[in-house]
């Protein structure tokens, strides 16, 4: 029996996130460029994203370019954003095919010239689609993101908007590149490291861990199957006496859900 005759879709997690990690190493092993590594991912995300689309899942977030990797060598990182434009062209129709809507979190204005227009292109063209709900991490740090939105906030208190004592977790998720979108489920991390790299370091305070030490570059939908199977083996209580799965969804959950139906969604957020 496969992983995927193991999984029980009702009880499927509502959004996974990937820190897409080994590239490089994967190279090395094969004794070539890193960027190869990186350029051989490609089928790995494409495999992601249809089997999160055919299994129903509501959001896939993945982690391809942090706030840090700019420290990479200067060749690497323009290779980095060279293949993010290719993706951006090549992947569209993979989108397109199976509903799938794009949305970019991170410093988009932190990000070339050259992606700018293709970054537009791409957003726009599946904004209407109502499956899943692709969010690339791309110039993204999970602290930067706290900053930014304590930063806005503050604003908002300094301007007389907002009252100290009105500041609760509720208003600090409306201020982060997430807002509307249900908190991550299950973070699935490849090559064997076991952190969280600045990752949703917000978003992810009841999330579930899966390590594998699949390299990101041979990781398929076997693999993501493996890790939903593993994730519906664990009783999820929140800090709680209550399985997960009797818990009403958040607002924000059902603000979600209404927006899907509808094909209706927030916009990309400023902050």
């Amino acid at each position: 029996m496969s992983f995927l005759d193991k999984i029980d879709p009702k009880t499927l997690p509502r959004h996974v996130a990937i820190i897409m990690d080994g590239n490089g190493r994967w190279a090395t092993q094969r004794h070539i460029p890193r960027l190869h590594g990186h350029r051989h991912a490609v089928k790995a995300v494409r495999a992601c994203v249809e089997a999160s689309a055919e299994l129903g899942l509501q959001v896939l977030t993945l982690y391809a370019f942090s706030t840090e990797n700019w420290q990479r060598p200067k060749k690497e990182v323009s290779g980095l954003m060279n293949l993010f434009f290719e993706f951006l062209e090549k992947e569209l129709h993979t989108m397109l095919e199976n509903n799938v809507r794009f949305q970019l979190i991170g410093d988009r204005n932190g990000l070339p010239d050259f992606l700018q227009e293709r970054l537009s292109h791409a957003l726009d063209s599946t904004s209407e689609n109502t499956g899943l709900l692709l969010n690339l991490a791309l110039n993204y740090g999970g602290r930067d993101e706290m900053v930014r939105a304590v930063k806005k906030i503050a604003e908002s208190v300094k301007k007389g908007e907002l009252l100290s004592e009105n500041i609760d977790e509720s208003l600090v998720s409306t201020n982060t590149y997430t807002v509307g979108v249900p908190d991550p489920d299950l973070i699935i991390r490849t090559s064997g490291e076991l952190r969280l790299s600045n990752f949703l370091i917000w978003q992810a305070a009841y999330a579930e861990f899966y390590f594998t030490e699949v390299l990101w570059p041979d990781f398929n939908k076997e693999d993501l199957h493996k890790a939903l199977v593993d994730f519906q083996q664990r009783k999820r209580r929140m800090g709680g006496t209550t399985d997960s799965s009797t818990i009403s969804e958040s607002p924000a959950d059902a603000q979600f859900q209404v927006s899907r139906k509808k094909g209706i969604f927030i916009p990309e957020t400023s902050v």
